[in-house]
């Protein structure tokens, strides 16, 4: 039994210890972060936790071995949430995201200045507590282990033999940890009670605003009783009609139902099943004729719906109007669900790997489209390592590019943390245009980044454990806590407020925002479990890319200002 002590013996840094150790670490870490106080779970992030326990009790690893995958674990994960974020990251700042941003900006700011107050008002270099000290402390104020990461990253490029100072950011990252949690869900209750909220109230508010979508296509069948559009062929109707829109088909006076094509015509006595936004039904209806109730049996008929997957390289990228599935294929492309959403099929609309495209017309013509398209969920099953090293291998160029502002000791680097989320964004937001297959399933997606943070959270935690218990459990360690709690729950607040009081803002969505804006998600399942919608969830997504963007940055911008 000797080999087996051997084996789980303290300061055993052998390549099977190590193993062992950041196998206990993640898969403890993973089933503690699932149990819930008072409905709220802390996630991976015990897995940080766990890694300090064993680190205090002498458990530890080789020094190459723990900064490898710390720093390789973090790239994993940057990388894989700039992939997630990319699509939507410059669309979310279009109409009502342009107000959540800016607020949840102004948090931000709010964060660091508090932070950098309490800096100078202990004293600055000469105080107690470090500006190293401070940002991991408001990185854990906010909850963002990027942030905390990009900081530590930077502090070594600065101060290469600083490795210790540098645990001291991890130290007071998991001291603020979980009163950042915690605060954000008091501000929850709080502005709840402050502006005596009514759930209901709130709800019946979403589905009035819901019911107004401009984004997602809406299905409605008209009769034509316009006798001046008798005639009338397709084109000419688009000429005269500026609203987008698709004419799914016809059905004639006769029953028979056709596909119409550019050089079809209506005639009176026709129904016209139209796919458009919501807001354009009311033109539809003055220009057509009145809205009538149908259900069209697609499956019965020689005419039918179905969706067929973008699986083949060659079509990514490419314009839907480029197909000529009309004149091709005699198909109509009724709408594009692309990462669960409806859009639009408008002629200028790229085509991406993964996206679901509804058609109709006979079968024959839509297992031929099939046949060129793709439409293999097996190919979508397989994983785009290319795109993914190659992006990784641009992200560390990115990061190393040395850039000089006015007032930095040395030239600020985006580095290992902040070049990787750059270029995962610009990949996954414009490499179609290019050609570059992007598409990676939910679920590899996941797999990568939560391999990638418990490595990171597992190495800080395990390198950080043997000083935490003497540096946190002290009182400068409650003051550490006590500063995180002010750094979390200041600009909560006033964002909270200023959206509620000034903006009007539904409280539900209020939620959605400050757990986006804290890159949170125990605070965001809190919110949907109060609100019983997807308001929170489309907050969170609205703010989360820049937000995440923004924390990273202003961590890093910290540390080569003031180290």
């Amino acid at each position: 039994m000797d080999w087996l002590i051997e084996l789980f013996k303290p300061f055993n840094t052998s390549l099977a210890s190590t193993i062992l150790l950041y196998s206990v670490v993640i898969f403890v870490g993973i089933w503690l972060g699932k149990l819930k106080i008072l409905g709220v779970s802390l996630g991976v992030t015990f897995v940080l936790f766990v890694g300090l326990l064993l680190g205090h009790l002498g458990y530890t690893a080789d020094g190459n071995v723990l900064h490898f995958l710390r720093e390789f674990g973090l790239i994993l994960f940057i990388f894989s949430i700039g992939m997630q974020v990319g699509p939507g990251f410059f669309s979310s700042f279009k109409e009502g995201g342009v107000r959540m941003n800016i607020l949840a900006v102004s948090g931000i700011l709010l964060n660091v200045g508090i932070m950098l107050a309490i800096y100078f008002l202990q004293g600055g270099a000469e105080g107690s507590t470090s500006i190293s000290e401070l940002v991991g402390i408001m990185s854990g104020a906010v909850t963002n282990t990027p942030g905390l990461g990009a900081a530590q990253q930077t502090f070594l490029q600065v101060v290469p033999d600083g490795f210790d100072v540098s645990q001291q950011m991890s130290m007071g990252y998991a001291a603020a940890y979980p009163l950042g949690v915690i605060g954000i869900i008091v501000t929850m209750l709080v502005i709840k009670k402050i502006f005596k909220v009514n759930f209901d109230k709130e709800t019946a508010e979403l589905e009035a605003e819901s019911s107004s979508d401009e984004l997602t296509p809406y299905k409605e069948t008209f009769r034509v009783t316009n006798e001046l559009i008798n005639g009338l062929s397709m084109l000419k109707l688009h000429t005269l009609l500026s609203a987008n829109y698709v004419v799914s088909r016809i059905e004639k006076p006769d029953g028979t139902v056709i596909i119409p094509t550019s050089k079809s015509v209506v005639e009176l006595g026709d129904l016209c099943l139209i796919v458009c936004r919501k807001q354009d039904v009311e033109i539809f209806e003055r220009f057509l004729g009145p809205v009538v109730e149908k259900k069209w049996e697609m499956d019965r008929g020689p005419v039918v719906s179905r969706r067929i997957l973008v699986t083949k390289t060659e079509y990514n990228g490419v314009k839907l109007g480029s197909l000529h599935l009309h004149d091709a294929y005699q198909l109509n492309v009724t709408r594009v669900n692309r990462a669960g959403v409806d859009l639009m099929a408008t002629a200028g609309l790229r085509l991406q790997m993964g996206d679901r495209v509804t058609v109709v017309g006979k079968l024959d013509d839509i297992n031929n489209l099939a046949a060129k398209l793709g439409n293999s969920m097996k190919r979508l099953n397989e994983p785009n390592l290319i795109t993914m090293f190659i992006g990784i291998f641009l992200g560390i160029v990115v990061g190393s590019i040395p850039l000089q502002f006015p007032g930095m000791s040395v030239p600020m680097k985006l580095g290992l943390a902040g070049g990787p989320l750059v270029v995962a964004i610009l990949l996954s937001a414009y490499g179609n245009k290019i050609h570059l297959v992007t598409y990676t399933n939910s679920s590899a997606n996941l797999l990568l980044r939560e391999l990638g943070i418990c490595f990171f959270l597992a190495s800080v935690g395990i390198a950080a454990g043997k000083d935490f218990a003497r540096t946190v459990f002290t009182p400068e360690g409650a003051t550490w806590v006590g500063y995180g709690f002010i750094i979390t729950i200041v600009p909560l607040l006033v964002i909270s407020i200023i959206a509620r009081a000034k903006y009007k803002m539904n409280y539900f969505t209020i939620c959605g925002m400050i757990s986006g804006s804290y890159t949170d998600p125990p605070a965001l399942a809190y919110g949907n479990k109060l609100a019983n919608n997807d308001a929170p969830a489309v907050a969170y997504s609205t703010v989360y890319p820049l937000t995440m963007f923004m924390r990273v940055v202003a961590a890093q911008a910290v540390i080569l200002f003031f180290v």
